[in-house]
């Protein structure tokens, strides 16, 4: 018997600024970035007419970052707004300190630190931060 690999990998929602969006995390995490808009495909691939409209055309209709990092995302031609909502983190954990502070410091850039990244009470390095683009993530350091 075979057995099926399953996997949970976020999917991020921009309002226009999901190129750019994702031209700077892979630059954060490194991986190969690929990107398709909704003006890629034949004009009578989408129902919603909106979707073959100028406005729309280049914004993403399907992004990929696969690397150790895998992140999935697109534009929304629905939402108003190129910021996230905020109603989610994404949490990035392990022991390569030297590799998540990396991670926590480039995600900084233009971002909001809410949590410092320093050694919690219960032993781990944790922290907080907001990105430039709305994107809550939580980064911890185990010493396990």
């Amino acid at each position: 018997m075979s057995q099926s690999t399953v996997t949970l990998n976020p999917h991020l929602f921009f309002g226009g600024n999901c190129r750019e969006a994702m031209v700077f995390y892979k630059q954060v995490f490194g991986g190969e970035l690929t990107m398709s808009a909704f003006g890629d495909g034949p004009a009578n691939a989408h129902q919603d007419p909106k979707a073959n409209s100028d406005e729309v055309k280049n914004m993403i209709m399907y992004a990929k970052l696969d690397g150790a990092i895998v992140l999935l995302a697109s534009d929304n031609p629905y939402r108003s707004g190129p910021q996230s909502s905020g109603t989610f983190s994404l949490s990035l954990g392990g022991s390569d300190e030297a590799q998540l502070k990396a991670y926590f410091d480039k995600l900084s850039e233009n971002g909001t630190i809410t949590a410092p990244l320093i050694k919690q009470f219960w032993g781990d390095i944790f922290g907080m931060v907001t990105d430039q683009y709305g994107i809550n993530w939580m980064i911890t350091i185990t010493h396990r």
